[in-house]
């Protein structure tokens, strides 16, 4: 039996009435282009020895208005995939970054061991290490900027002016990390039987302390010195930091100087003032030991200060994550909440990671909401704002609006509308 063989140029022209076929499908704001031809540059010295991205990229970073020296959010909105560049991490600091030499650099395990020890940086280096993706997110990301003192604009309909989803949820992102388990360290120095928990200090001008449990430290905390394939920035805590995953980002001291094992919580200074916070529920009290960040979930496109061109098809697009595990589901609603269907999820689907989830979306014009909702390995549902009113005792809309910094609310994961407008604008739509 004869084979026919298909000639190159009847591949091609097939190849082009398929892709031909595939471009009729109507898109929004599609427009017919003619390529460019790609324009000649000039040899060796347009290449510099550590690259820059495009001029025509424009994406940044955005300094918030607070007492410490620096807060910057990160674009979320403009990310693709789930890795965030190291450059546009978002950064929460309390103190300058401090120019530490790696030469010079040394970590002291110390307290309630067998064998205090120091490493250097190399010999850190050259103990077995992992990498892993994990998120981090500052424990007051996402939080409604409604509360007193807050500069957004509140419009008549409830909305908020310029809150786009950096302005909300700008203070999360997710890196490969590169380090040592924590755990190898805290076996060779031999823990002791009274040990229980970890007081860990930076080298910073702040000597910023957090404690964390003992069984939290054996499990998956990295000492890391690397980020995205290369070393952690200054402002991420070079030469080297913790990780803890899943847990609120304080944990994951900076610029890490010593750990000392202890046997109780310390609660240092900066744990139970700047971190301590009051819910209705508490009655007066302040909550001090709240670790692990609940299931949340965003949609980036279409969101806040975004705008469509006009009805036709557009993926929706945006991110989901849990201190609880992995992401198992999310589900999106174009309707206001009214109806849920899955989105897909980008592949692999990483343990206290960001996950990236698309839906197909035809909007036909008309005023909607739409927003997302995820579930963890653990089978937690990221609730409604309702739901967590009632978890927190809040039984009033007015907490939101007259609430202190001081009195939270921390971590909150309630669902993020966004409304989309018959002209295609996007608005915050949390409390209309």
């Amino acid at each position: 039996m004869e084979v026919k063989k298909l000639h190159r140029r009847q591949f091609l022209k097939k190849g082009a009435l398929a892709g031909f076929a595939a471009s009729t499908m109507h898109f929004a704001g599609a427009k017919t282009t003619t390529a460019a031809e790609p324009q000649e540059t000039q040899a060796s010295q347009d290449y510099k020895s550590y690259g820059d991205r495009s001029s025509f990229e424009s994406s940044a970073r955005k300094s918030e208005a607070r007492s410490f020296p620096a807060h910057r959010t990160c674009p979320i909105q403009d990310t693709v995939g789930i890795i965030t560049p190291s450059a546009l991490h978002f950064v929460s600091n309390h103190s300058v970054p401090p120019n530490i030499d790696p030469k010079e650099y040394s970590l002291l395990i110390h307290g309630l061991v067998d064998r205090p020890l120091t490493y250097s940086l190399e010999e850190l280096k050259r103990l077995p290490s992992v990498t892993r993706v994990h998120f981090l997110e500052c424990n007051a990301n996402s939080k409604p900027p409604m509360a007193k003192g807050s500069p957004t604009k509140i419009l008549a309909n409830g909305s908020l002016a310029f809150a786009t989803a950096q302005d909300i949820w700008g203070r999360t992102s997710c890196s490969e990390w590169t380090g040592v388990p924590l755990s190898l360290l805290l076996k060779e120095a031999g823990l002791q039987s009274r040990a229980s928990w970890i007081v860990s200090d930076s080298n910073d001008s702040m000597h910023f302390t957090y404690d964390l449990p003992l069984a939290k430290a054996m499990d998956d905390v990295l000492v890391a010195y690397g980020q995205n394939g290369e070393a952690v920035r200054p402002e991420q805590g070079y030469p080297v930091r913790l990780l803890v995953p899943g847990f609120e980002a304080p944990y994951s001291v900076k610029w890490l100087r010593q750990i000392k094992v202890v046997d109780e919580a310390y609660t240092p200074k900066t744990q139970a003032i700047e971190h301590a916070y009051s819910r209705p529920d508490l009655k007066g009290k302040a909550l001090w030991l709240y670790y692990q960040i609940p299931p949340k979930s965003v949609i980036l496109r279409p969101s806040g200060g975004q705008q469509l061109p006009g009805p036709g098809y557009y993926e929706i697009t945006g991110l989901a994550w849990s201190g609880g595990g992995a992401i198992r589901k999310v589900e999106v609603s174009v309707d206001g909440g009214k109806s849920w269907k899955d989105a897909r999820l980008q592949e692999p689907v990483h343990r206290m990671a960001h996950t990236r989830f698309r839906f197909d979306w035809t909007w036909n014009g008309q005023e909607t909401v739409v927003q997302s909702r995820c579930t963890d390995e653990q089978g937690v549902v990221q609730p409604t704002l309702d739901e967590l009113d009632k978890n927190w005792g809040i039984d009033s809309r007015e907490f939101w609006r007259s609430a202190t910094p001081e009195h939270g609310p921390f971590h909150f994961n309630a669902i993020q509308p966004w409304r989309v407008a018959q002209d295609g604008s996007v608005h915050y739509a949390m409390f209309s």
